[in-house]
């Protein structure tokens, strides 16, 4: 049960990543940009979850 919690939180932000986050498809060549792509959209989740949770007054 502990590590299906775990697999939705996983998932859920790969959703997010695949969706939103524009990571279906990679439009750039190599694995060095490829990579800085994946990290700007990682960094762009976070910074919406921060927002997210400082909205709802849940300290993080």
């Amino acid at each position: 049960r502990i590590s299906q919690r775990k697999r939705k939180r996983v998932e859920e932000i790969f959703g997010w990543l695949k969706t939103v986050g524009g990571m279906r498809k990679s439009r750039f060549i190599g694995q060095a940009k490829t990579q800085m792509a994946a990290f700007i959209s990682g960094a762009a989740y976070n910074l919406l979850r921060i927002a997210k949770l400082s909205d709802s007054g849940v300290k993080a």
